[in-house]
């Protein structure tokens, strides 16, 4: 099932890439020395954006696993 492995790749590397944009985001908060509630207010958002591309990385992983076992 060719059809169902090539887009779970492609989602899985879209998910992998806002884990990455996500790393960067909280780096980038932590060195402009943010006051506690600008700090708390940007990881917070950063959590959102966390778990939907934890949420995309599974999605495209669990369509490869599909993909390979049928």
């Amino acid at each position: 099932m060719d059809w169902l492995i090539i887009p779970g790749v492609i989602v899985t590397f879209i998910g992998l890439g806002l884990l990455f944009y996500t790393i960067l985001r909280i780096m980038r908060a932590k060195k402009q020395g943010l006051s506690d509630d600008e700090m708390q207010v940007n990881l917070q958002s950063a959590v959102a954006w966390n778990l939907g591309a934890m949420g995309c990385s599974a999605i495209g992983l669990m369509m490869v696993v599909i993909g390979i076992m049928l």
